[in-house]
């Protein structure tokens, strides 16, 4: 399902407008993204968690020369599901 299918699903599960479904869907990512950004996090009772990790410095290898090359710290955006959406995941 792309961006597209996902509103016009939201737009008859709810009963709005698509136009209205995209302006829920653009908030619901705007408030998602700055969240995240602010190193929040965003806790969905049943349907899952929304936080950020931090990833630690490290040497890797350039693949295709297998030269060791320096990893720089990041921060790594990570959704955990909840129990209620495993388990519709795995009825």
């Amino acid at each position: 399902m792309n961006k597209s299918e996902l509103v016009s699903a939201l737009s008859m599960k709810s009963e709005v407008s698509k136009k209205d479904s995209e302006k829920v869907l653009k908030a619901f990512e705007e408030v998602v993204k700055e969240e995240l950004a602010n190193g929040g996090k965003i806790q969905l009772v049943g349907f899952g968690t929304f936080d950020v990790i931090e990833r630690a410095a490290r040497v890797g290898r350039n693949p295709q020369t297998g030269e060791e090359m320096q990893i720089s710290a990041s921060k790594s955006p990570r959704f955990k599901a909840g129990k209620v959406l495993k388990d519709a995941v795995n009825a």
